[in-house]
């Protein structure tokens, strides 16, 4: 394993705002069931599974469905997710992703993908990006989600560098923490109140550069 360091991206809201879009399809499932969902709900979604936040939103509702409602429930949500992100486009990638993509790229600072989403290559492709990380890490690769840290796992050992030689990007608490718990470095993307446990925050990924990786 190599000693420098090499970085894993999580993609929503750290690459790509696909929450909005998972919002949107979550709030139309809560309202077919009856089940008010705000933008502060949405926010106990991030960086947990499909069926994770099904299980989560029926809670949320004191609901409780059979195996083949909620699988349809997955599905019906996973479609008009998929019809939302179909328009999506290069001007949606994040403030300063793609100069930090390419000054990682100049200094030969390997980098991949570790996201809960089963749809991570779909979007990375739609947005022009897939052929530049290493790894690609995503839903279909893992049985446990955040916080359980398989997927940063995983990524790391296609980048072939320890854990402790890996910084994670990452917007969410359950990312945070998986991270942390194999004692990654954290970088956490948003609300420092809400991140606090990160072992570093910045508000947007407008701030996030090569000289601030440099510096860790």
């Amino acid at each position: 394993m190599k000693t420098n360091k090499a970085i894993i991206f999580d993609l929503d809201g750290v690459i790509v705002d696909t929450a909005k879009y998972h919002f949107i399809a979550w709030k139309k499932i809560a309202a077919d069931l009856g089940v008010k969902f705000t933008i502060e709900d949405n926010e106990q979604l991030k960086g947990v599974s499909r069926i994770q936040s099904l299980e989560k939103i029926l809670e949320m509702g004191s609901k409780k469905l059979s195996q083949e409602e909620k699988d349809q429930l997955l599905k019906a949500k996973n479609e008009h997710y998929l019809s939302l992100i179909s328009n999506m486009d290069e001007s949606e990638i994040l403030p300063g992703i793609s100069k930090l993509l390419d000054d990682l790229d100049a200094e030969k600072i390997p980098y991949a993908l570790g996201s809960a989403s089963k749809n991570a290559k779909r979007i990375l492709n739609t947005l022009g990006l897939i052929h530049r990380f290493k790894g690609i890490v995503d839903g279909t690769h893992v049985t446990k989600a955040k916080p359980d840290p398989e997927v940063f796992l995983i990524a790391s050992e296609m980048l072939q560098y320890h854990p402790l030689n890996c910084i994670v990007i990452e917007d969410s608490v359950a990312g945070i923490q998986a991270a942390n718990s194999v004692g990654m470095t954290s970088i956490g993307i948003g609300d420092k109140k809400v991140l606090f446990e990160a072992d570093f925050i910045l508000e947007n990924t407008s701030f996030l550069d090569l000289n601030f990786i440099k510096k860790i």
